[in-house]
């Protein structure tokens, strides 16, 4: 009997597969990294043949750690880094250009062009979007205008764009279903998520011809069949959603005013806001969380860029830890920053700023400043990046936030956890299962399939790990905010132009 599902978790550092049971357990994971690239200062390029094959080799490495076969799997489930770019040839199947990662910068002079020319009202309205490099539609644009003969041959029909979920979903049925779910798609800034529709004005104004685009699905549906990849018999692709709105959906936050904040490279908190779409007031998104039996369900996003990424940089750019593990340790050999605060604007500057200028800047050091307090100032900035975000939550929804659900690498972090907490004012959850993100493909292909039956039977399977609540004082609290306040407007003001 089949009676597991496999869930491929396509992310931006590494590949990784994972088998759960009927009950939402992992039996079995497999994981591994690929290489990153990085031709010109700003650019971060993958390739997606090696996407391809660490995600398959995952796959079937985590069917064998499991002790199964191909036969005890009921669906496939996909979930993605989001807005990675890749345009392939339809007839080949081969890539024309290196995918175009959503970090990657190349295009925000051109992103800056169409601000401008007073485009960003029309896109935001359109989309839920700001206009910013970090979205799929000038990466594509730049592949069109900058490969020999692509357009061309995209206007003849002979090329294809998708977004990672596109070009696994491709391979896995053998070229024959060129889709998307719509949570993929509302991160291009070409599709219109009030109509659910690929937007002709947003085509039009990026010169981008709908030949290349894929079919737009909902998250949780049959998408097509695997052509003997796996198994000589042919699995179901089932659910299809972007790494954040899976994770949303893995943390069971179905009902408006439920939030969920993912630590992993960078960070991404989502809060469910219903079946209408929440315009932000405060710089955030408006992207769709997920389509289910014909039920579209919206969000507000805020993304910070550095969060996990800061930690690496402490041990490869610094060299003051040996492994990110070692992080929490030297953060608690002091009692505290002692006035320490690192802004990690390395690639500027996420919600609410977006300030693609801004800096990395560490301020309030003295000569009794050492590892400790760079290490701690460091993790400390994810949960201060994080604090900006809630606040402009709130706003937006006119919902107070009581808790917040958390998953992601750094949630193991008790320090970091217990901070988040106290610089909140609210609980933070760890769930027992924090692999949320390959949780939530898993519930959307096995909703679609009759594996489980709702989600109410779903929500019974979440539970809690540990609740990290609030200790700190109220003064102490406006304090810590007030110096990280000053501490981002010293990396806005180092990167404005000097004075004449």
């Amino acid at each position: 009997m089949a009676d597991h599902i496999l869930s491929l978790d396509q992310g931006t550092t590494s590949s990784r597969s994972i088998v759960f049971d009927r009950a939402g357990r992992i039996i079995s994971m497999a994981q591994q990294e690929f290489t990153q690239y990085f031709p010109k200062p700003g650019w971060v390029e993958h390739d997606p043949l090696e996407i391809w094959s660490t995600q398959l080799g995952t796959a079937m490495d985590a069917v064998r750690k499991a002790g199964l076969t191909a036969l005890d799997i009921h669906a496939i489930g996909i979930t993605n880094q989001r807005e990675t770019t890749v345009v392939w040839d339809r007839e080949t199947g081969q890539p024309i250009h290196p995918a175009i990662v959503w970090q990657d910068r190349r295009t925000s002079a051109f992103c800056d062009q169409l601000r401008s020319r007073g485009h960003a009202p029309m896109v935001r309205e359109r989309t839920g979007l700001v206009i910013d490099a970090y979205f799929s539609a000038t990466k594509l644009r730049w592949i069109l205008e900058n490969v020999p003969d692509a357009r061309k041959r995209a206007i003849a029909g002979h090329i294809a764009f998708g977004t990672i979920d596109s070009w696994l979903l491709w391979n896995l049925t053998g070229g024959a279903v060129h889709a998307t779910d719509v949570t993929n798609a509302s991160r291009t800034m070409l599709f219109n998520i009030h109509t659910l529709q690929w937007d002709k004005e947003l085509l039009r104004l990026l010169d981008i011809p709908a030949s290349v685009l894929p079919e737009v699905r909902p998250s949780s549906g049959v998408f097509g069949h695997t052509s003997s990849i796996l198994a000589s018999h042919h699995l179901p692709v089932a659910g299809i959603a972007g790494d954040q709105q899976s994770a949303l959906f893995g943390q069971m936050c179905t009902e408006p005013g439920m939030v969920k904040n993912t630590y992993g490279t960078g960070c991404f908190m989502l809060m469910n806001t219903g079946q209408e779409p929440v315009a932000s007031s405060n710089n955030l998104l408006t992207t769709v969380a997920w389509q289910i039996g014909g039920v579209t369900h919206y969000a507000l996003e805020g993304s910070v860029f550095i969060a996990g990424a800061v930690v690496q940089w402490l041990r490869d750019g610094l060299s003051i830890i040996q492994s990110s593990a070692e992080v929490e340790a030297l953060a608690r050999s002091v009692a505290a920053t002692d006035g320490v605060y690192l802004v990690p604007a390395f690639a500027g500057l996420g919600a609410p700023h977006w300030n693609a200028d801004a800096r990395g800047t560490l301020v309030g050091l003295t000569r009794g400043s050492g590892r400790g307090h760079i290490a701690r100032a460091a993790l400390e900035s994810i949960a201060f990046q994080t604090q900006e975000v809630l606040l402009a939550m709130e706003c937006d929804s006119n919902i107070p936030i009581r808790e917040l659900r958390v998953d992601g690498g750094a949630t193991a972090n008790d320090l970091l956890m217990q901070f988040q907490s106290d610089i909140l004012a609210v609980d933070v959850i760890r769930p027992a299962v924090t692999e949320t993100t390959a949780l939530g493909a898993a519930y959307l292909a096995g909703l679609a399939t009759g594996f489980w039956l709702g989600t109410a039977e779903i929500a019974r399977q979440w539970q809690p790990e540990k609740v990290f609540s609030s200790d700190m004082d109220a003064g102490l609290r406006i304090e810590r905010l007030e110096g990280w306040q000053r501490a981002v407007r010293a990396a806005k003001v180092w990167a404005e132009p000097p004075r004449p």
